[in-house]
């Protein structure tokens, strides 16, 4: 565990210097800004448009940082060649994996929290004082960091074997396919055989189901979310994560990396 805290925290401590990243979040800050003057002009719904943006804007931010970052913690250390270095030491691989995967998951909370602060921030400056299912808009952004945690093991599993960009391509993908795999499950059509049809919704159950972390509707209609939602989310991102992690670690394993 020392090795993977080492790691860990080196990776959270160079996330945080890279200026993209504060420009990323300074760029849904401003989104946010942005969804106050949109809010005025939408009389009778402005809290509904802050909260949409707002979530909207967290969200889309994180993706960016996770598949981006995320794709690049392997590359950019085999391309400073600081990564044979690194192996030299008595650290293993997935040690060295688990290590990029919690700082960039450390990274994307500490920004997550700061985005969620300013949309609290840009909804008291319409609405305050802020009501009690306000509280909600924290379950939205929690449910939001689970879904990240997928995309940055997915981004790290496929940085172990192939190019930066075809990571980047691959890891978009399978987030575009996930939105869909709920309905893949519950899909019928007369012009599907009956062989193609169990074999698309097979391939529903290997992809991340997303739809398991929107609550965004939900939240702008001040609506409660279940508990049960909540511990069922966590526990499927915590599996999902594991399983690609492991994968990862075995496809990282066998890699030559001479």
């Amino acid at each position: 565990m020392r090795n993977i805290r080492a790691v860990a925290a080196n990776t959270f401590r160079e996330a945080v210097r890279d200026r993209v990243l504060f420009n990323l979040v300074f760029f849904a800050l401003l989104m946010m800004a942005a969804a106050i003057l949109v809010g005025q002009i939408s009389i009778g719904i402005e809290k509904d448009v802050i909260i949409s943006l707002g979530l909207t804007a967290i969200s889309v931010i994180g993706i960016l940082i996770a598949v981006f970052l995320g794709v690049a913690l392997v590359s950019k250390e085999m391309d400073k060649r600081t990564l044979y270095a690194l192996l030299a030491k008595p650290v293993h691989r997935w040690e060295f994996l688990l290590g990029k995967f919690f700082g960039l998951v450390m990274t994307l909370t500490v920004n997550t929290a700061a985005m969620a602060a300013g949309l609290y921030a840009a909804l008291w400056s319409v609405k305050h004082p802020l009501a009690p299912t306000d509280i909600y808009i924290l379950v939205a952004v929690y449910l939001i960091l689970l879904k990240l945690a997928i995309i940055v093991a997915l981004a790290l599993l496929f940085s172990c074997f192939t190019s930066p960009f075809l990571a980047i391509l691959f890891t978009t993908g399978l987030y575009v396919a996930g939105l869909f795999a709920a309905d893949l499950r519950t899909i019928q059509t007369i012009q599907m055989d009956p062989a193609t049809l169990r074999l698309m919704q097979g391939i529903s159950y290997l992809l991340p189901n997303f739809q398991n972390f929107n609550v965004m509707a939900a939240v702008v209609h001040a609506q409660g979310i279940p508990a049960s939602l909540v511990w069922n989310a966590t526990a499927y991102a915590l599996l999902y994560s594991a399983l690609v992690l492991v994968t990862a670690a075995v496809v990282f394993s066998r890699r030559n990396l001479k």
